[in-house]
C-alpha cells in the first residue's frame, strides 16, 4: 500500500514527484513517457529557470530531476499506461497493462494530448513547420508569413501571439468562427491579420520543411495553395481522463473538475494537476505549480486523518 499514487509523467507529475520524495511519502509514479506535450516542441522559451530547451531535452531534465530524489522514496514505472482505477475500503486500486497497484490517495496529472490535424503532409511535416504549441514555438517563426488552423477561442489567441512577430497570419477554420466576437474583432482589426470562414485545409506541402498548405473554400469548392513556413494547429484538445470518467466528476470537455484552492476532485482522496483538469490556463508552470499545490494538501491529508 503506497501513501500516494502519481499517474503522468510531465511537468505536472515530475513536481509532485519530487516534493513527495522531499516529504518522505511512499509514492509510485506511473508515467507511459516523459515530458508532456512539449516533447513536440523544437525550442521550450518559457519555462521558467531555461532561456530556451528542445522538448525532447526538457522531458529528460524532468527525468533526471525526479530520479535524483526519487531513491527509496519514489518508485518509477517508466513505459507503463494506467488503464483504470477504483475506490477501494482502505484506498484505491490502480490497473494497468502491466499490474495492479493500491495506494491512500491519488494525483492525476495525466495530462491532454492535442487534436491531429489529419490530411495529407500533416504528419510528414509534424515539427518541420507544422506545431501545435505557439506559446513553444511561436518565437521560432518571427518575420514569417505563418497559418493557424482553428476558429475557437485558442485559434485566435494564437494567431494574437503570432501577430507580435510574425510577418503575416492567415487563420482558416473549416466552419464559421466559433471563438467570443470581441476577441474576432481585435484580433483581425490587426493589419497583418487575415482569417477565413468555411475554409478547410486539404493538404500540407513543402521540401524538408513546410512552405505551403493548400485549403477549399467550402463555398466554391475552389482549392488555393497558400504559400508559409509555418503552420500552428488550434483544432482541440481531448484530456486523458477517460480512465477515471467513472470515478471523478469530468466537465462536459473531459477535463476533471477540481478546488482551485486543494486541486481536490469530487472523490474524497483524489487530486488533480495540470491539463487534465478544468483549470482556466494550461501551461506547463501552471501544472507544475497546481501539482505542488494538491502535494501539499494530499501531505496535510495523510499526516492529520
Amino acid at each position: 500500500m503506497y501513501d500516494l499514487a502519481i499517474l503522468g509523467g510531465g511537468p505536472a507529475g515530475v513536481a509532485a514527484g519530487v516534493y513527495a520524495a522531499r516529504k518522505h511519502l511512499k509514492t509510485l509514479f506511473i508515467t507511459k513517457d516523459w515530458g508532456g506535450q512539449s516533447v513536440d516542441s523544437m525550442g521550450v522559451q518559457n519555462w521558467i529557470g531555461t532561456i530556451e530547451v528542445p522538448g525532447l531535452e526538457l522531458a529528460q531534465m524532468l527525468k533526471k530531476h525526479l530520479g535524483a530524489y526519487a531513491k527509496g522514496m519514489v518508485e518509477i514505472h517508466e513505459g507503463e499506461v494506467v488503464s483504470g482505477a477504483e475506490k477501494t475500503a482502505d484506498g484505491f486500486k490502480i490497473k494497468t497493462d502491466k499490474g495492479e497497484y493500491e495506494a491512500k490517495t491519488v494525483l492525476i496529472t495525466t495530462g491532454s494530448h492535442r487534436r491531429k490535424l489529419e490530411i495529407p503532409g500533416a504528419a510528414e511535416f509534424e515539427n518541420k513547420g507544422i506545431t501545435y504549441c505557439a506559446s513553444c514555438d511561436g518565437p521560432l517563426f518571427a518575420d514569417k508569413d505563418v497559418v493557424v488552423i482553428g476558429g475557437g477561442n485558442a485559434g485566435f489567441e494564437t494567431a494574437a501571439q503570432l501577430l507580435a512577430y510574425s510577418k503575416s497570419v492567415t487563420l482558416l477554420t473549416h466552419g464559421p468562427f466559433r471563438a467570443d466576437p470581441v476577441t474576432v474583432q481585435k484580433v483581425v482589426a490587426n493589419p497583418k491579420m487575415k482569417a477565413l470562414e468555411y475554409a478547410t485545409p486539404i493538404e500540407i506541402k513543402g521540401n524538408k520543411f513546410v512552405n505551403a498548405l493548400v485549403y477549399q473554400d467550402d463555398s466554391t469548392k475552389m482549392t488555393t495553395e497558400l504559400p508559409t513556413e509555418g503552420v500552428f494547429v488550434e483544432i482541440g484538445l481531448i484530456p486523458t481522463t477517460d480512465y477515471v470518467k467513472k470515478l471523478v466528476e469530468l466537465n462536459k470537455y473531459g477535463q476533471i473538475v477540481t478546488d482551485p484552492r486543494t486541486q481536490k476532485t469530487s472523490v474524497e482522496g483524489i487530486w488533480a494537476a495540470g491539463d487534465a483538469t478544468d483549470v482556466l490556463y494550461h501551461q506547463n508552470n501552471i501544472a507544475a505549480g497546481d501539482a505542488v499545490r494538491a502535494l501539499e494538501d494530499i501531505y496535510m491529508h495523510l499526516h492529520t486523518k
